[in-house]
């Protein structure tokens, strides 16, 4: 089977798959030709399987995909305008959490989502790993901690702005204000040498943030954790990612203590109009 096989009997040849071809790679070479791939297209396609998606009569199908190997898109169940906007602006990041886990199957419904994120030419570089013990979540913590109190030894420049010195006061009164006591994190990595993998993960996990509040999640990005793994030997060391690998993008994942009631005011955006 070549790249793409099209269906003489369905195809309308109407170009649809050559406009949405992110790499270009299809062509209709004259007037009512079927698709085709251009020279080199095995080489060239990166598997992102627009082209099965976009086409309105099922007629084209990939090496790798079919068309039903796709799941339809419910229309009927797409959220209106209205109902996005207050989706977006009532998420809050929380900062209180209940006890109780997540379950397993709960989180890993929240990465297969995840997964459906954008990334540069379908590199998919997102890599996880999620923290369920209560336990490693608190040593991640300390560990971090570890790293404010070298930094109000050695870069006050990180260390006051950060007012990291309250943070540790906290955390010897008892009160974890690294991970707020959340009963799980979420850490996406990948390669530190394939570009598009540190906006790749920031994605997903925007994805991912999305989603567990539309679960009923208590989500919230680990800002302190995310600093600290950047440059903390003994936390780097702590996570054991494969080699080559980095942190690009934590978050904490719980049920919410609380719930909001009002949206809070947002300065108005700043806008350069050219």
């Amino acid at each position: 089977m070549s790249l793409f096989t099209i269906n003489s009997r369905l195809c309308k040849r109407d170009g649809i798959c050559v406009e949405e071809c992110p790499p270009g790679i299809i062509e209709i070479r004259k007037k009512g030709d079927f698709p085709s791939p251009v020279e080199k297209a095995e080489e060239i396609c990166i598997r992102c399987g627009h082209c099965v998606a976009v086409c309105p009569h099922g007629a084209l199908s990939l090496k790798i995909m079919k068309p039903g190997d796709c799941s339809p898109i419910k229309k009927e169940i797409l959220p209106k305008f209205e109902s996005v906007v207050e989706f977006l602006k009532s998420r809050r990041s929380i900062r209180a959490y209940e006890e109780n886990q997540v379950k397993r199957e709960t989180l890993l419904t929240l990465l297969d989502v995840a997964r459906y994120a954008p990334s540069g030419s379908n590199s998919q570089p997102v890599h996880w790993l999620l923290i369920e013990d209560k336990k490693e979540v608190r040593r991640l913590a300390a560990l971090v901690v570890d790293w404010m109190r070298l930094m109000v030894k050695e870069n006050p420049e990180i260390s006051v702005p950060g007012r990291f010195d309250r943070i540790i006061q906290a955390w010897d009164e008892g009160k974890d204000r690294i991970f707020r006591s959340a009963p799980h994190v979420v850490v996406a990595f990948g390669l530190k040498t394939l570009p598009a993998a540190h906006p790749a993960c920031i994605i997903a996990l925007t994805y991912l943030e999305l989603a567990a509040y539309a679960m009923g999640l208590g989500p919230c990005w680990a800002g302190y954790f995310m600093r600290a793994s950047q440059s903390f030997s003994p936390l780097i060391r702590g996570l054991d990612l494969p080699e080559g690998h980095q942190v690009f993008g934590a978050m904490m994942i719980g049920y919410a203590k609380h719930r909001y009631h009002r949206i809070p005011l947002r300065d108005a955006p700043r806008i350069t109009w050219r």
